[in-house]
């Protein structure tokens, strides 16, 4: 097992570790990162995403393991919330730790450590991660936005700009499903699985198109999270920003292993969720903390910090899983 942990997370490590140093050694600019992002999220991604799917029937999905994360994923945002208070800042840091790179390092990791039948169980999971926890989070930021208001004293008695006026929460929430379908993760994934409903298979040419592409998915998406491992700085975030990670990356994890073991899910699927909610800090969480104007430099650090210490909680939980499963 060991052996086994070793060769799914060397070549990870080693992917991160080269871009982190082209950063250092400025062979990619700062400039530069954005488009890589959009190259692998606009391109890349949705190869890979349609071809894997194409190939699978919604029979052969289990939602088992998908309701016992979410289940999980719900009782610690809501505990991070009980803990923080109802604002703003609570609800961001409770996205934060909850909500996992499935995609940058989740699929490389799960493509090496539990082949494709472990790639149908975590993009079973990724079709609807993003639509879930980012709309629920909306909810409860336009909530906490409101409830801030609600709390605010009224001030003295002297002209003052009225407060810039806010979207009817339905058309927010409309807004943040939209974007959570019709985006570069989930489209692809559900075309791909309606496509495999048709019976019909994909020309030899295409189909090799699509492979050839989306080889190409986990050295790009992981020499990226080095290249932004190493342009974005910690500071005085890190105490702070070390906590998160750990709920994060131990936390989340164990819970998910017992809701699993609750829930009757067991082998190749309990180790993808598990492995899954224990992959660091999304990027998605720093934007909406820009959005909502709240944590924005601890969600930064938050993200590198967990990130770095992946590299070991996930090694950890890999060994484990050759022991619990």
């Amino acid at each position: 097992m060991t052996q086994l942990v070793l060769s799914a997370m060397l070549p990870v490590f080693l992917m991160i570790a080269a871009g982190f140093l082209a950063a250092r050694k400025e062979l990619v600019r700062p400039t530069a990162i954005k488009d890589l992002s959009n190259l692998v999220f606009l391109l890349i991604t949705p190869a890979l995403f349609f071809r894997t799917m194409s190939q699978v029937h919604v029979e052969e999905l289990d939602f088992r393991p998908v309701a016992a994360y979410f289940v999980a994923a719900g009782i610690l945002f809501g505990a991070i919330l009980l803990v923080q208070g109802f604002n703003r800042r609570a609800a961001v840091l409770a996205l934060a730790g909850t909500f996992s790179n499935t995609v940058m390092i989740g699929i490389p990791l799960v493509g090496l450590m539990y082949g494709p039948q472990g790639m149908v169980t975590l993009l079973t999971l990724i079709s609807v991660h993003a639509l879930v926890l980012l709309t629920s989070a909306t909810l409860v930021l336009e909530f906490a936005v409101a409830h801030e208001q609600n709390k605010a004293s009224p001030g003295p008695a002297i002209a003052a700009e009225p407060p810039a006026p806010r979207q009817p929460l339905l058309m927010t929430v409309f807004k943040a499903v939209k974007n959570s379908i019709i985006h570069p993760v989930p489209l692809p994934i559900i075309c791909g699985l309606l496509y495999a409903q048709t019976g019909l298979g994909l020309h030899p040419g295409i189909d090799r198109a699509l492979e050839l592409l989306g080889s190409a998915f986990a050295p790009m998406a992981l020499v990226l999270v080095g290249i932004t491992l190493g342009t974005t700085p910690v500071g005085r975030h890190f105490r702070g920003a070390l906590s998160l990670a750990l709920v994060k990356n131990i936390a989340h994890p164990l819970l998910v292993f017992l809701l699993c073991r609750l829930f009757g899910v067991g082998g190749l699927p309990m180790g993808v969720m598990v492995l899954a909610s224990a992959l660091p800090i999304g990027a998605n969480v720093f934007l909406f903390a820009q959005r909502y104007k709240v944590a924005e430099d601890l969600v930064t650090a938050s993200v590198v910090v967990s990130t770095a210490l992946a590299l070991v909680t996930l090694s950890v939980v890999l060994l484990l899983s050759g022991y619990l499963y």
